[in-house]
């Protein structure tokens, strides 16, 4: 069987003011066409179709238009779940009048996990498709008061799979998390930049939870031939190539300038084993940082062959006094998202505490500095769970 991995589609996103929906329509052409010549028996959507709960009308239209090309044109089915940026409920509206079209989704996650069944020549391939629960939804589905990390839901919804597969038969899952084999090992900690619990994270990605408890060890995904993840933007295996990332389809900060994006073609053979073939998809507007004097960057000796209408950050080092110099840059960038001055960050150092490695240190660790600080005491216990509570209600209001 072959099957085509996508994710984090976030349609109607808008990054440093710019709606993104063009540059949307023009990478899920592309990904049509990657439909049209590879022919797969299904396309996986690991979740987060929109940006937020309620999109915008026209990321509406062009959902629309994009299922309904890959549907009745290619008679391609396509297999959705809900991600932590999507509305359950708006995403399952109606899917079941859609199953004879070939649409299958999971926008709300319950008890009866979604199962979709498709045969190739070998035989019966079973897709799982869980979407995006906090773990207190689940703890509540399952009456289950030990659930309380995503680690434990998932453990707990895998167990119920379990239950009903058989041994002759292949299977997928397709989920939306962190899923890691290093899941005990720093916690709180980024080792490197960009890097979380041997996973490579970006800017654009929304924080599940805190202290951890979002992260899913991947041991308990053995049970499947393939598990088809969402949520990293950068594409990425989790251990072998039978557990990955597709990542999203366009760059969506500037922490992914190095990405490249595209999509994930998976092959299953009779003996259930995973080929994996990553095909590039080139945007209309790529995402760059560009450095050096400001008369440099605007030289057209300078940008020579590049693509001056990509989404641009820029690093000025001049030493000097420069005049409304965004504009200078918009002239020739007009997609120039922000900029920064080096000479700046070099001289306008913070002392306080909470500026020594700040970048990689998390709004927890942060908080207690801050009270440390200001009170002279540490959080109790009591406190620091107030404290992640409130942390993390603010991370799920925000769109």
């Amino acid at each position: 069987m072959k099957i085509i991995h996508t994710g984090d589609w976030h349609i109607g996103k808008i990054v440093n003011e710019f709606s993104m929906i063009d540059d949307q329509e023009f990478i899920l052409s592309k990904l049509i066409k990657i439909i049209e010549e590879e022919k797969p028996d299904a396309l996986i959507i690991a979740g987060d179709l929109y940006d937020r709960s309620i999109p915008p009308v026209e990321a509406v239209q062009l959902l629309d238009n994009v299922f309904t090309k890959i549907l009745l044109d290619l008679k391609t089915p396509i297999l959705a779940i809900g991600g932590n940026h999507d509305s359950g409920e708006r995403l399952s509206f109606g899917s079941n009048i859609l199953i004879k079209n070939g649409l299958y989704i999971a926008g709300m996650f319950n008890k009866k996990i979604k199962k979709v069944t498709l045969h190739d020549e070998f035989g019966v391939v079973n897709f799982y498709l869980v979407p995006y629960a906090d773990p207190r939804e689940v703890r509540s589905i399952f009456k289950d008061d030990e659930i309380i990390t995503h680690d434990k839901a998932m453990k707990k919804i895998i167990q119920e799979i379990k239950e009903h597969t058989k041994e002759n038969e292949k299977n997928i899952m397709i989920a939306h998390g962190y899923v890691t084999f290093m899941k005990d090992k720093n916690l709180e900690k980024i080792e490197e930049e960009n890097i979380r619990a041997g996973l490579k994270i970006s800017d654009s990605e929304r924080p599940l939870s805190i202290g951890g408890t979002d992260l899913i060890s991947g041991e308990y995904f053995s049970l499947f031939n393939y598990t088809a993840l969402g949520h990293l933007h950068g594409a990425q295996k989790v251990g072998s190539d039978k557990i990955r990332y597709s990542g999203s389809l366009l760059k969506y900060s500037f922490s992914e300038t190095n990405h490249k994006k595209g999509v994930t073609i998976v092959n299953i053979n009779e003996a259930g084993e995973v080929s994996v073939e990553l095909k590039e998809l080139v945007p209309k507007r790529d995402m760059r940082i560009i450095k050096g004097p400001l008369n440099e960057l605007i030289n057209p000796k300078v940008y020579g062959e590049e693509n001056v209408e990509d989404y641009i950050y820029a690093i000025l080092t001049d030493e000097g006094e420069l005049v409304d110099p965004i504009s200078k840059l918009r002239a020739v960038y007009p997609n120039i998202m922000g900029l920064n001055r080096e000479i700046i960050e070099k001289t306008s150092e913070s002392k306080t505490a909470a500026s020594l490695g700040y970048e990689n240190k998390s709004k927890l660790q942060l908080f207690e500095e801050f009270y440390a600080a200001i009170s002279d005491k540490k959080l109790t216990e009591e406190k620091i769970d107030i404290v992640k509570d409130v942390i993390e209600e603010v991370e799920r209001e925000v769109k």
